[in-house]
């Protein structure tokens, strides 16, 4: 079993390797041009963070979350999503001195214990962005274009915005009302969970995935009827924003996303299968609930980076190859070792992608070695060439050679 990885991680190398780096540089990249700044927080924080922040009724906290002791006796918890340490660190910094909004991104290795599935694995990968300080539905906006921008440069087609409002806590609790007098008629055909989550959150139960619960809250009240005047006109313009932008988006009244913090908008990315790329919204009390003194709107969202791929592997999406070998330099004998290693180091400083032999292969035998590492072309060191002070540049696609010194191969690379 040492040699076999747990249940529900991935180790990452070779082309998936490649895949992960292309898709996070590229959201590293768009990010920037948004003028979002990196952040990094902890893997692990205290667990009382996300009991108050993710929602002790959640799926997350009360089924998924890695918690354990330290050896100090406190309650430390693997992160299991990145927004609510982006906003603890936010409060801990007192990032709400600088002038407002502040846009912080991260990718983020995040840990939930679910079963495993295509796209969706126990150890992950997160690209999000946390957008605070703004009530403007532009906010909202402003992370839909960068999704939409992003899955158009990663070549995905296949995922469609879906858009819902779920009120704030004033309208909330009228809406609340409503939905627990329509579950309690249909209580008996309720799962023992939702039963559970009826009495804490009722919201909760539209989110279920069991077959008879989804049956009984297709009929169900809606957020969307129940939104007072503020939360209407947020809404509406929203709507509107999005058909000024060109972004088709169809409201669902099915999303209410599955932790506690969200209020007004959310949203998801969907693929013509239902299955989802990206989630997110507004949570304009979630600071509040971190620390009391502050009430600070915010809105974010969260991108699975094995979802990405998954997403592109579905569509065929082909990615650009790694950087090739743009020279093989061959040694023959010991005593070509340091110049010819000399000459690797002083071509990998000037930017070049140059690989050589570590296993005292043959001539013969490093020519095939360079073949199959797809280098571009191959110079051979050996002692002749060490007296001559000359080498033989040979392109391996035409196999055209080229009389230089070894001083003279970067120009002609």
């Amino acid at each position: 079993m040492i040699t076999q990885a747990p249940r529900g991680v991935q180790d990452w190398y070779g082309e998936n390797m490649h895949k992960r780096k292309l898709v996070e540089k590229t959201a590293r990249e768009l990010a920037e041009t948004y003028h979002m700044s990196e952040i990094i927080t902890p893997m692990f924080e205290h667990t009382v963070l996300f009991q108050r922040g993710v929602g002790e009724t959640t799926d997350v906290v009360q089924k998924e979350m890695y918690t354990f002791e330290d050896k100090g006796g406190r309650s430390i918890t693997l992160k299991p999503e990145g927004t609510a340490g982006v906003m603890r660190a936010y409060l801990e910094h007192n990032m709400y001195a600088q002038p407002a909004p502040a846009k912080l991104y991260y990718v983020t290795q995040a840990f939930r214990y679910e079963k495993p599935q295509s796209g969706r694995l126990r150890q992950h990968h997160q690209f999000g962005v946390e957008f605070v300080g703004s009530e403007s539905p532009l906010a909202e906006v402003e992370l839909i274009t960068l999704i939409t921008t992003l899955i158009r440069r990663l070549g995905l087609h296949d995922a469609k915005l879906h858009i819902n409002s779920i009120g704030c806590k004033n309208c909330r609790k009228t809406y609340n009302d409503a939905l627990l007098a329509y579950l309690r008629q249909h209580e008996d055909g309720l799962c023992e969970t939702c039963r559970e989550r009826m009495k804490k959150n009722p919201l909760r139960v539209i989110d279920c995935k069991v077959e008879s619960c989804k049956k009984i809250v297709a009929d169900a009240p809606r957020t969307i009827d129940y939104l007072d005047d503020e939360c209407r006109e947020h809404f509406d313009e929203l709507c509107r924003l999005l058909e000024e932008m060109g972004i088709p988006y169809e409201i669902d009244t099915g999303i209410v996303r599955g932790l506690d913090y969200y209020t007004k908008t959310v949203f998801e990315f969907v693929n013509k299968d239902g299955f989802t790329l990206c989630g997110g919204g507004r949570y304009d009390g979630l600071i509040h609930e971190i620390d009391e003194k502050q009430d600070i709107p915010s809105v974010g969202f969260g991108m699975g980076i094995e979802r990405i791929l998954y997403f592109m592997e579905q569509e065929g999406v082909e990615t650009e190859p790694e950087r090739p070998v743009d020279l093989y330099v061959g040694i023959l004998g010991k005593e070509a070792r340091g110049r010819a290693f000399k000459a690797v180091t002083d071509l990998r400083e000037k930017g070049f992608v140059v690989e050589t032999d570590f296993m005292d292969r043959s001539a013969k035998a490093q020519m095939k070695y360079a073949n199959k590492l797809g280098a571009r072309k191959v110079v051979m060191i050996g002692s002749s060439e060490l007296e001559s002070g000359k080498v033989n540049l040979k392109d391996m696609e035409t196999g055209e050679q080229v009389e230089t010194t070894l001083e003279g191969v970067a120009e002609l690379l």
